[in-house]
């Protein structure tokens, strides 16, 4: 028997808005069936193709790829604004204008830095949170310009996550040019302190410190469309200093050396936590950077590292961190038992760095949606865990999801980043059909 292919979802999107929704269901209801051990309920699966043959939405998803050149424009601006960590405002203030462009009602800025466009709802009676990060991980001073060869661009953060900005800025114009709306509200975010030592400082804002705590969240964060992160990675760091007075190498000889305890506290640690991450909930540990020292021929007055802890479970992120602690304590009080002469050393431990864990439950509305809007287009939804901005709500039970960017593209978080727009208005697609049948579908706007 011969086996009908599954049509792209561009083809289908053309099929809704040349009034062939019966041809649409049909192929849809004859399509392949995609085997996978994460399939959306039926209620949620029959939502979205409800969704994807209704007029209005139809011509929205159309826009989205309609609009895939303007997209692109948008990727390379942005992305050539510098944002490094806790310095983000000026790509914020041009993200804020794009907002008001692409049809947001109102938009600002909030006490800690995140840029909010509302879309208004019929009802208001929930609000949608939609977002990426407006941070990348480049330091202050790092080249921007992005280079185009063929079709491919390279630039530090050109996907991870100014894509994702794009991302939410490409569903707010076609929601807006189409006329879809929505029961409840819309904000469409740009969030600040993501990335490294921003610690989720922006999402923290909008959910733990007086902020708008939108009911459900929706990222768009990481590449591919398959991958669905409903369950948030957990982490702790530290900065860890040993102080002490230094001297010279020679004639201090004796003195308590900062660099010598920081290697023992760093042995004690792996000895350890190698065992503890051995089994169980996975864990990892790493002492990222390391620093200190004047000279060689000089015992440091401090040394340091900065140390990252992760853990699919709280409880096992607390036990390596209490681990940490207290090999951080002996190295110190081994290197002070043997010193001849001067003050003993002091250990400083400072937590930079705290990511909440936890996941939600999958029969969550927005997990089953997301499941079954990314089914809509053909492709296979897994449900993943990750380290996003998601992390916030999850741990605080709301719900929430992180959607990937579209296109195709690697090497995240280093200088030679680059990005293929290949099929990326499917990302937006997806992203605006969930977006939509969270929000409520209240109807074109008359």
């Amino acid at each position: 028997m011969p086996i009908t292919p599954r049509p792209s979802a561009s083809a289908l999107v053309r099929l809704i808005t040349s009034g062939s929704s019966a041809l649409v269901i049909a192929v849809l209801s004859c399509a392949p069936a995609v085997v996978s051990a994460q399939v959306a309920a039926a209620e949620y699966t029959e939502e979205a193709q409800a969704l994807l043959v209704n007029p209005a939405v139809a011509s929205a998803l159309q826009l989205a790829e309609d609009h895939d050149d303007w997209a692109l424009e948008r990727l390379i601006e942005l992305t050539e604004i510098p944002a490094p960590p806790f310095m983000e405002s000026l790509r914020g203030e041009r993200f804020a204008e794009l907002l008001l462009e692409a049809g947001a009602d109102s938009v600002w800025t909030d006490a800690e830095g995140n840029v909010i466009g509302l879309r208004r709802g019929r009802t208001g009676d929930r609000t949608i949170g939609f977002g990426g990060h407006l941070d990348t991980v480049f330091p202050e001073g790092t080249d921007v310009t992005v280079r185009q060869v063929g079709d491919t661009i390279f630039a530090p953060g050109v996907g991870d996550d100014t894509r994702g900005l794009v991302v939410v800025l490409s569903v707010l114009r076609a929601l807006k040019e189409a006329a879809v709306e929505t029961v409840d509200d819309v904000l469409f975010v740009g969030v600040v302190g993501e990335e490294g030592l921003g610690d989720l400082r922006g999402m923290k804002y909008l959910y733990r410190d007086g902020g708008l705590q939108p009911d459900v969240w929706i990222e768009i964060d990481g590449g591919g469309l398959g991958r669905l992160v409903s369950m948030g990675l957990g982490s702790v760091r530290y900065r860890v200093t040993f102080a002490g007075p230094g001297g010279h190498s020679w004639g201090a000889f004796g003195t308590a050396n900062p660099a010598h305890a920081m290697s023992r506290a760093v042995r004690y640690f792996q000895d350890v936590a190698e065992e503890l991450t051995r089994s169980g909930p996975k864990t990892s540990y790493n002492v990222g950077r390391i620093g200190g020292g004047t000279s060689v021929n000089s015992v440091p007055f401090e040394s340091w590292m900065e140390v990252d802890m992760r853990s699919e479970s709280p409880a096992s992120l607390s036990r390596i961190e209490d681990a940490f602690l207290t090999a951080m304590d002996r190295g110190t009080l081994e290197e002070n038992d043997l010193r001849r002469e001067g003050e003993a050393l002091e250990v400083i431990k400072d937590r930079i760095g705290d990511r909440p864990s936890g996941e939600l439950d999958p029969s969550l509305p927005v997990i089953q949606r997301a499941l079954a809007t990314t089914a809509a287009f053909g492709i296979e939804g897994t449900l993943a865990r990750s380290s996003t901005d998601s992390n916030v709500p999850i741990a605080l039970g709301i719900p929430a999801i992180t959607l990937g960017r579209g296109g195709d593209g690697s090497n995240g978080h280093a200088p030679n980043e680059f990005w293929v727009n290949r099929e990326a208005y499917l990302a937006v697609q997806r992203a605006l059909l969930l977006v939509v049948a969270e929000a409520g579908f209240a109807g074109p706007i008359s």
